[in-house]
């Protein structure tokens, strides 16, 4: 087993607006489940920030 078969290989980050002509098409349904997911997590912040500022809102309200 080399070294390179423990160390997970880096995924490339995903360029907004980029030419994918070049892509095949799991390469880009694999792009569409990753930009799902951090659509997904970037929504979860908000919620769990939205919240955050409420109960803070609530306890400061007069």
């Amino acid at each position: 087993m080399d070294h390179d078969d423990l160390v997970p290989a880096k995924q490339q980050a995903i360029e907004i607006g980029g030419d994918l002509s070049q892509l095949s098409i799991g390469e880009l349904q694999e792009r569409i489940g990753a930009l799902k997911a951090e659509i997904a997590r970037v929504e979860a912040d908000i919620k769990a920030k939205s919240s955050s500022r409420q109960a803070a809102e609530s306890v400061f309200k007069i």
